[in-house]
């Protein structure tokens, strides 16, 4: 489940609660956050046991992820299925005490979620894919709220919001093992974008603002909201010319401090509806 390691859960996370926030109003139900907190774990957890089965070969040959568990052989191939199967299962189960229709955004994901592990080996941008697939609890966050699947632009400005930031995180994320993907063969952000990897991530960024500055001016938003997504996309700016790409470690932290664009953006949601 990687509960060590709780950064992947908080970036899954964070675009739901941005959904929330904007969906809610003054007045988001406490209840719901905690249940979509729990069911991010759930599934974020699922998603892992599915791709150390997957990965196994590939884990058993890098450095960072030889120990996985089931690349390691501590845990055999059909408990981690079994495992993947029950999270996977409460989390729909945690997602329909909200509503059903959340629960049933969420289960339309699942199979996106099992794919994904495969892009690395067929397709040239797997982070893309990946970027679908993170962003979906924006969705599964603004049906929590308001009950119903049928979006908005706003809704939308905030996927594209969620995706494009998935796209600057894994791309860092990445970097950490460009050397072992080269030699192995798999395909990743580092090998596709290289030395010209900054120059992409900035202009991600900028279209990841726009997207949730797009959110925000379908709503009432007042000038907090503004002023501090201006401050998270500097941050996220900074960011991206700070982190040394060759660097692992540089890499690592830059991917963790990346949640703190994620919780600005939420604090902007938040200002934004009391001002």
């Amino acid at each position: 489940m990687r509960l060590d390691r709780p950064t992947g859960y908080v970036l899954y996370l964070l675009p739901g609660l941005w959904a929330v926030a904007l969906a809610s109003g003054q007045r988001p139900d406490p209840l719901t956050v905690v249940l979509l907190a729990i069911a991010a774990v759930l599934v974020r957890g699922a998603a892992c046991a599915v791709n150390d089965v997957i990965d196994r070969e590939v884990d058993a040959r890098v450095a960072r992820t030889v120990s996985r568990p089931v690349a390691s052989g501590t845990v055999g191939v059909g408990n981690a299925l079994l495992f993947a199967a029950a999270q996977a299962v409460v989390a729909l189960l945690v997602l329909a005490l909200v509503n059903v229709e959340t629960s049933l955004v969420a289960a339309a994901s699942y199979p996106l979620i099992v794919a994904y592990p495969y892009m690395k080996r067929i397709f040239f941008w797997p982070s893309a894919f990946l970027a679908l697939v993170m962003s979906v609890y924006a969705l599964i966050g603004w049906t929590a709220a308001t009950g119903s699947a049928d979006y908005s632009l706003a809704v939308y400005g905030l996927y594209a919001g969620g995706a494009f930031w998935t796209l600057i995180h894994d791309a860092i994320y990445s970097h950490q093992d460009k050397e072992y993907d080269r030699q192995i063969g798999v395909k990743s952000s580092a090998l596709l974008f290289g030395g010209a990897t900054k120059v992409w991530l900035t202009v991600f960024a900028a279209i990841s603002v726009g997207g949730v500055l797009l959110a925000g001016s379908r709503t009432s938003m007042g000038w907090a909201f503004y002023l501090i997504v201006a401050l998270a996309g500097v941050f996220l700016c900074s960011l991206i010319v700070r982190v040394d790409l060759d660097d692992p470690k540089s890499c690592w932290d830059a991917f963790v401090s990346n949640t703190s664009f994620g919780w600005l953006i939420l604090a902007a949601m938040v200002a934004g509806q009391f001002t």
